[in-house]
């Protein structure tokens, strides 16, 4: 059984952690919606625009997860990516051990992947570009726990072509800024992350999916402390 701590007496900005934080993109969404957020990743990561711990994601989850409000984490998602199989290459399979520490704290959480991770999440949430007007579709996979659920928002329907993968993005058609695209100033715009480099926005959530989730993080708060 999961163990739900209530949420303590919070700052004005309630505190979240980013875990597997890589250059921000979920980060500047929950900023948006009114966190202060702290990033962890294993890796420097210089491009990061706020407070920011290198280290093990998972360790720190499980030792100062509970200090938090919420927690947001993205486990690398290579494992799952059907461009890291297509090159064979192996990549770590972090959802389950994240999973566990997530359920350790007793704080509201979402875990984060791509399709191909799906399988392995739980009652996941997708969300995409075309939901909040962004001109790709970028389809991403929420899974909630600690008490938090997200509701399923409305998939309108894929009318604009999309570019091949990786390849420049004709006018009117939606990007796809994956592996070695070109365009980086054209994906900085449209995604809103304008500091990441390309290696960055190939990875990247796009903010307005986590502005989303953050304000539904909030009524979650106000839920709680109205109970």
């Amino acid at each position: 059984m999961n163990r739900h701590t209530p949420l303590r007496r919070r700052p004005f900005r309630p505190r979240l952690r980013d875990a597997f934080c890589c250059q921000g993109g979920a980060a500047r969404g929950y900023e948006l919606a009114g966190f202060d957020v702290t990033g962890i990743d294993i890796n420097p990561l210089p491009r990061y625009p706020y407070q920011f711990v290198q280290g093990d994601a998972v360790a720190f989850i499980r030792e100062h997860g509970a200090e938090f409000d919420a927690i947001h984490a993205s486990p690398p998602c290579q494992h799952d990516s059907d461009c890291q199989r297509i090159q064979g290459r192996a990549h770590p399979d972090l959802i389950a051990p994240t999973r566990a520490a997530l359920e350790s704290t007793g704080r509201p959480w979402v875990l984060e992947n791509v399709k191909g991770a799906v399988p392995k999440l739980r009652g996941p949430v997708m969300l995409c570009g075309a939901m909040f007007g962004i001109a790709t579709y970028r389809h991403r996979y929420f899974e909630t726990g600690g008490g938090f659920t997200l509701t399923p928002a409305d998939h309108p329907e894929h009318r604009a072509p999309q570019a091949k993968m990786g390849r420049p993005v004709p006018e009117g058609w939606y990007g796809q800024y994956v592996g070695n695209f070109s365009g980086v100033g054209q994906a900085r715009q449209v995604l809103g992350v304008p500091w990441m480099n390309r290696d960055g926005i190939r990875e990247c959530i796009p903010p307005a999916y986590t502005a989303h989730i953050g304000r539904a993080f909030l009524a979650h708060f106000t839920a709680e402390v109205a109970a």
